[in-house]
């Protein structure tokens, strides 16, 4: 009997222990608030058509356009000259950039000269008793001959008679033997083409040059050209003489160019052409990399926009009595950051900033800007109301 006894007791606890906890667990419970309504901020922008001209983007590295390779077509050792062979020196026109060591070929040159001179002093008599007339000029020419300068050419003949004697003593091969080594001893010294500097010097004064031998390279640095690759489609549309802005990536100093010459064909891998940029003005080096801007064509009835405001490449969203909606365009041009579309009529209210998680039908508050209000951030463009 007091075994059944205490297990109503313990039965009764239990109970009057789980009913206690019921009713201090409603006691702590709030009130829960209502759900509460997001509605996001958006910004919207007008649609406005118009002619967008298309700008084609093209980098490029540029080079000068007057430059050549200096090599050696003789032999000898490098002499010392005014200005140091160095990299980084100017010349003017006609300067002597480098001269090799001649005095052998320089002796010999000399040698062939006196031949010339004693060839023509020899046959003088003979002019005199067989052509008087014409033994003035060859008088002239001898008293005219200098050894330190260039040979004069020969007087010209008045006969065959006269031709066929000056001939028959090997004259004219003797003269053109001393002008064969004049040309080759001119070759010793080499001069500026143009107004330039030196940037590359492969030899220091002293080496041995040996002929065919590369010694360094010398640029012109008022002309440059910038070699650019252009899509095919455009190429219709590049017209030499056109203007080309044209801008530095880092200091953002802007040039502008033209286009000189335009390449025929198209690579066969990337399906592109090269056009080539002229290019003059300050602060320009050779082998800075610059980005071109080409005008290609204009598009008529067409509206930019960020090219992160398309979605899926095909739709844009609008809105529609506080409610966005979702609509196809044709987008006509791209580039890094925006894209030219069409499709949207004049006055449309677009989205023009992303909006997180947006969908058709979505409701949106439009944000109006207020003078001396703060605009409020693109991630915490939201509020907060209460659900009716």
């Amino acid at each position: 009997m007091r075994k059944v006894i205490n297990i109503i007791l313990g039965i009764l606890l239990i109970v009057l222990a789980v009913w206690l906890v019921n009713v201090m667990i409603l006691k702590n419970q709030r009130p829960q608030r209502p759900p509460m309504k997001i509605v996001k901020t958006v910004f919207i922008d007008t649609v406005q058509n118009g002619t967008i001209p298309i700008m084609i983007r093209a980098n490029g590295t540029l080079v000068a356009k007057n430059r050549i390779e200096i090599f050696s077509e003789v032999q000898g050792v490098l002499q010392t000259t005014s200005k140091e062979f160095r990299p980084g020196n100017s010349y003017r026109k006609g300067e002597v950039i480098l001269k090799i060591r001649s005095d052998e070929h320089y002796a010999n040159l000399q040698a062939q000269k006196s031949n010339l001179y004693n060839s023509i002093t020899s046959i003088m008599p003979d002019i005199r008793l067989d052509y008087p007339e014409e033994y003035e000029k060859w008088e002239a020419y001898l008293q005219e001959f200098d050894f330190d300068k260039t040979t004069p050419p020969l007087p010209e003949t008045n006969s065959e008679q006269e031709k066929f004697f000056i001939s028959g003593r090997n004259i004219y091969t003797t003269y053109y033997n001393v002008k064969n080594l004049e040309v080759r001893y001119s070759k010793y010294t080499i001069r500026a083409p143009y107004s330039g500097v030196l940037t590359n010097a492969l030899v220091n004064p002293g080496s041995l040059i040996r002929q065919g031998q590369k010694l360094g390279e010398f640029i012109s640095p008022s002309v440059y050209e910038m070699e650019v690759a252009i899509n095919a489609k455009y190429s219709d549309l590049l017209q030499i003489g056109n203007t080309v802005e044209v801008a530095s990536l880092d200091s953002g100093k802007e040039w502008q160019g033209k286009i000189v010459r335009v390449n025929a064909n198209v690579d066969q891998t990337t399906q592109t052409v090269t056009a080539y940029i002229e290019l003059r003005g300050e602060d320009l080096k050779e082998g800075i990399y610059l980005e071109a801007h080409l005008v290609a064509k204009s598009e008529e009835n067409a509206f930019e926009i960020p090219r992160k405001l398309l979605v899926n490449n095909e739709s844009l969203y609008i809105l529609k009595d506080s409610i966005i909606d979702l609509v196809s365009v044709n987008p006509v041009y791209y580039t890094d950051e925006s894209v030219v579309i069409k499709g949207l009529p004049d006055g449309t209210p677009m989205v023009s900033r992303v909006v997180p998680g947006a969908y058709p039908g979505m409701v949106v508050k439009v944000y109006e800007e207020r003078q001396g209000a703060k605009e409020p951030a693109e991630e915490e463009s939201t509020t907060e109301t209460e659900m009716n």
